[in-house]
Formats: C-alpha cells, structure tokens, sequence
C-alpha cells in the first residue's frame, strides 16, 4: 500500500507539478542593440505603390526632422540605409557634406538624406552604410495571371485590406509623416506586407506548378541577401545600430534580428510615438488584427 501511494504522488507530481522547463538562451551576452524603423520611400521609387509626398516642400522636411530628434534619442553609433554598397563611398562623402552644412540642398534627396542623415548628425554617429540588394521579381502576377489554382485568396485578402481603409476613411496622403512611421511600423501592417510581397505569392499555383512561390523566393533571397550585407558592416559589440528601409524590408529584418545571437532589436514603436495618436489609426490596426485571413 506504502509502495502504491509512493508511485501514486509521484505520478501526481509530474503531471501536476514537475513540468520540466527548458531555459534557452537565443542571444550572446554582448548583443548588438538594433532599432528598425521602417518607411515609405520620400524621394523617387520603382515601387508600384508609392505615397504621395514633395521631398522639396519645407514643412514636409520640418516634420521628417522632428521626426529624426524622437529617433537620435537611441544615439546610433552606425546608420544602415537601403543603398547597394557598392555605393558606400559615394554616401559617406554626402553624409560628410551634410554634417558640415546640415542645410545643403540634394537635388532628389529620399528618406536617405532627409531622415538618415539628420539622425545620424543629431546623434553624432560616423559611420553609415548602404546594405541593399536588388533583385527583381514579378509580385504582380496574381493580379496578371487568369488560369490560377486558387484565384480567391489573393484577391480576397486585398479587399480586406481596401475594406479596411474604406470604413475607418483612411487616407495616407493626409497623414503627418509621425503618424505614416507610426503606421508602417505596427506588428499587424509589417505582416500584412510580407504577405502581400511574399506568403500570399504560395497561393498562386498553375496546373499544380507553384509559379507564385518561385517568385516570393526571389524576395526571401532579396531580404536575405541584405541581412548578410548587414552582417559584413564591421560591428562591434559597443555599436549601436539605427537601420531605416522600406517598410518591407524592416517586416523581414524582424524576423531575421528576433533569431540572431549578434543583435537584439529594441522597440521602435517608442522612438515613433504619437503625443495624441489618430483614432482612426488606431481603430485600422485593429481591424488587422481582427480579420487576418485563416491560414
């Protein structure tokens, strides 16, 4: 009887009691401390979706430069941009002429030298580095292709998207550029960018033959290849790393910091926050996260 009651509490005790939990340490003790921001493109873009802003009109380059004092409060020691590195050179000779004369006119400047380099002299950081890699795929083929598996998903997530910018009366172009950053930088919107880029490209299938996966692997490789540009800038565990792409780029660059031992990203909705944020904002991510499409 001793014996049953023994066995008996020490059954109870590991279902109930003595869960074994593993502790897993996933970062080095010295990781480098990572803030992405993503941001629509301020100056002249290839992209097919493009938001409405004058990189000239002054009150616009106000509202970026306000925008870059929230930023510079993290103090980056290294600024990465989306450039190839082939054109390293080249930039730090610009941020050069910038720092020595914060009010020279670029004649196309983007959020480069709009954002970046304000933050960069705001903070005082030296280094900056462009860690871009192109690499073209055709993200448009669901809308193009008319023989397709599965022609509901795709088309069906876009009015979801349109739907919710119809009822909250969602209009980008009568954001200031605090609330646009605010915007892009939501966990739910990064998301709903690499499946629009990306994820939703698997439901594309002809006869079978996954066309669409073909070309969404194009744009994994494209972010990949720019984390690895990003993993040959010389960094040192006393670095401190402000990385300012298209907002697509920083959804991927998420995932790819939250598994790396060698960085750990801070918070960027902190350096982005809104003194009284748009209800309307607010009630658009909401509607995101409520209605994102089963998988």
């Amino acid at each position: 009887m001793k014996t049953i009651l023994i066995t008996f509490f020490t059954f109870i005790s590991l279902i109930g009691f003595g869960q074994t939990k593993y502790n897993f340490q996933t970062k080095f003790d010295d990781a480098i401390p990572v803030l992405n921001i993503g941001t629509f493109h301020m100056g002249y873009t290839s992209d097919a979706n493009k938001t409405e802003f004058d990189e000239h009109n002054s009150e616009n380059i106000k509202q970026v430069h306000a925008l870059a004092k929230q930023i510079a409060a993290f103090k980056p020691t290294i600024i990465l941009v989306e450039r190839e590195p082939y054109y390293n050179k080249k930039l730090a000779t610009q941020y050069q002429n910038y720092l020595n004369n914060p009010k020279i006119k670029f004649d196309n400047p983007s959020e480069i030298e709009l954002l970046a380099f304000e933050v960069g002299r705001l903070s005082g950081t030296k280094q900056i580095y462009g860690i871009d890699y192109q690499q073209e795929y055709f993200y448009q083929m669901p809308a193009v292709l008319k023989q397709q598996q599965d022609s509901i998903t795709y088309n069906k997530y876009f009015e979801l998207f349109n739907q919710n910018q119809k009822v909250n009366q969602i209009n980008e172009d009568k954001m200031t550029v605090k609330e646009m950053l605010y915007f892009n930088n939501q966990p739910e919107y990064l998301d709903a960018l690499i499946n629009i880029n990306a994820d939703l490209l698997t439901t594309v299938s002809v006869n079978g033959y996954p066309l669409g996966t073909e070309q969404a692997s194009k744009y994994y490789n494209r972010n990949l290849m720019m984390f690895a540009n990003m993993n040959n800038v010389p960094i040192s565990k006393d670095d401190r790393v402000f990385i300012i792409m298209g907002a697509s780029h920083t959804a991927f660059f998420k995932d790819f910091l939250r598994r790396s031992p060698k960085f750990k990203e801070v918070n960027s909705l902190e350096y982005l926050k809104l003194k009284n944020p748009d209800r309307k904002v607010r009630i658009f991510l909401f509607y995101i996260l409520i209605y994102q499409p089963s998988k």
